[in-house]
């Protein structure tokens, strides 16, 4: 009996091996359906959408607005200082493009694992869909925003134009290649002894970017990356050379986008072996704790930091900043940005949407013999300490080249940790109530909300967070160490107060049956 289009059937584009353009046109099409497929389920469109213009007004003010600011496009002082960093800010991109994409084992997926379980969606799909994710970061976002703000105040506005052509093409070409080496690094994760060698290249790769850093060649290195030859080409206008760097940069995105689908492949016919390692490991039972909190504390942390994604996350997020601050030799007053940034994105890989760590083991947690009270209060505290150790690690590294602080700098610091992770919690913790969200958060690559709500959780937490750091930067440059301490002390009693409110609306047995019955589905 046919089966007609039925992907079970051999000889169906499944299982079939067409050529590599009709592979292509399938793949293309099969992200269209699976984008039409996720927009449907967004909950407010309205909202969407009006979030979509927002950061679009906000892309074109970022290219456009500082060419028109005082002190734009002179010969000399900031525009030329600006001008001249535009090419590393172009190459720091490009690694910070491949540490995230590497950092969520391929990119986002466009789908969940257990979803396309039933449909024929095949590796370069999935490698496409991760690039159609990328941008719907507010990291990604920012440091693009930054790079097209540069160039706007540095350049002179006649090449305006030709210059934001050439960056946001590299923006493409970045984000493309950060895939490609994101899907070689998982391939190699998964293959025999890949979790040794992953960590062995990462370890290597961090000696050498150490080593050029501490022996001054940081400069000399920038100098000798190709993002000064495709700058130099955007700035010479309307020109054959213009068009040569605009067409060889478009082919090489083009290169890198077809080029990611081999590795994507690779890695797709590998099982993921730490996630297999960590579904499989025995533990060794410890002894009991005395108290149901201390239970439930333990099963939380358990499952929190026993998760690769979260493993991975926290440590990319507490190095990464971390080793900004030291290659950057960033003043304690400076490093103050820091924490509240560690703790937003912390809070991004599963605080937002807290509860669904439990899935349907939601179910048999709410027929436990314990307090509605004590499972908000663990998960309260797993989540602060989650933050907590992330923020400490990043301080920690960029405290070995900023001296001992004065008092001033170290109230400051300690009043900033403890502020920004009362606010994360507390907001974490209220969305994750208001808004929850089936997830399965065993892939490495799946994130705890659809992509625009995430956009949204991240732009809110590194605005508060972000205005956090600047005041008690302020503070750490008065001498007085107090000043600290007064301006921390209302933040935390505000932050507090919505964190109280939140617990007693998980106290109400209807909000809590809907969030458990959500993120059981």
């Amino acid at each position: 009996m046919p089966t007609a289009l039925s992907w079970t059937d051999p000889g169906t584009t499944a299982y079939a091996k067409p050529g590599h353009v009709a592979a292509a046109h399938r793949a293309v099409a099969d992200v269209a359906i699976l984008f039409r497929f996720r927009k449907q389920a967004v909950r407010r469109r309205h909202l969407a959408r009006a979030l979509s213009l927002i950061f679009l007004a906000i892309t074109l003010g970022a290219a456009s607005i500082p060419a028109f600011t005082p002190g734009a496009h002179a010969t000399h002082g900031k525009s030329v200082d600006v001008l001249v960093l535009v090419p590393s800010a172009m190459a720091a991109i490009l690694v910070l493009n491949m540490a995230s994409a590497i950092a969520s084992g391929g990119g986002r997926e466009l789908i969940s694992r257990d979803q396309a379980a039933s449909y024929p969606i095949s590796p370069t799909t999935d490698h496409l869909g991760a690039l159609l994710l990328a941008p719907l970061n507010i990291a990604w976002m920012i440091q693009a925003w930054v790079l097209l703000g540069m160039v706007a105040y540095a350049t002179p506005l006649r090449l305006l134009v030709q210059t934001q052509l050439t960056i946001v093409l590299w923006l493409v070409f970045s984000t493309a290649s950060g895939q490609v080496v994101a899907w070689t690094m998982e391939a190699i994760r998964r293959g025999p002894f890949g979790i040794a060698i992953s960590r062995g290249l990462l370890v290597i790769l961090g000696l050498l970017a150490a080593a050029v850093q501490l022996t001054g060649n940081a400069g000399n290195f920038f100098d000798q990356v190709p993002t000064l030859w495709l700058f130099l080409h955007a700035l010479a206008g309307w020109s054959w050379r213009w068009a040569y760097g605009i067409g060889l940069l478009l082919a090489a995105s083009l290169v890198a986008v077809a080029l990611g689908a081999m590795p994507a492949h690779l890695a797709a016919r590998r099982m993921p072996r730490d996630e297999a390692r960590m579904e499989t490991d025995q533990h060794e039972p410890r002894p009991m704790p005395s108290t149901v909190l201390g239970i439930l504390v333990r099963t939380d942390r358990a499952s929190v930091w026993r998760s690769v994604p979260m493993r991975r996350g926290v440590l990319v997020l507490a190095v990464g900043p971390g080793l900004v601050a030291l290659f950057g030799d960033l003043h304690w007053a400076q490093m103050t940005i820091l924490p509240g940034l560690v703790a937003s994105g912390g809070a991004l890989l599963f605080g937002v949407n807290a509860w669904c760590l439990d899935g349907r083991g939601a179910l048999w947690r709410e027929n436990l013999p314990a307090p509605a009270t004590a499972l908000f209060d663990a998960r309260t505290l797993i989540l602060a300490e989650f933050l907590g150790v992330a923020s400490l690690i990043t301080v920690l590294v960029g405290a070995l080249r900023a001296g001992l602080p004065n008092a001033e700098e170290l109230a400051a610091l300690l009043a900033t940790l403890v502020v920004v992770t009362l606010q994360v919690v507390g907001a974490a913790l209220r969305w994750s109530l208001k808004h929850p969200y089936p997830v399965d958060l065993r892939s490495a690559r799946a994130t705890p909300a659809p992509p625009a709500a995430m956009v949204g959780y991240s732009a809110r937490l590194a605005t508060c967070t972000t205005f956090t750091g600047l005041v008690f930067s302020g503070c750490a440059h008065v001498p007085d160490w107090r000043l600290s301490v007064i301006v921390a002390i209302p933040c935390m009693l505000w932050s507090a107060t919505r964190l109280a409110r939140t617990r007693r609306r998980w106290e109400d047995p209807l909000t809590r049956a809907l969030v458990v019955s959500t993120v059981a589905a």
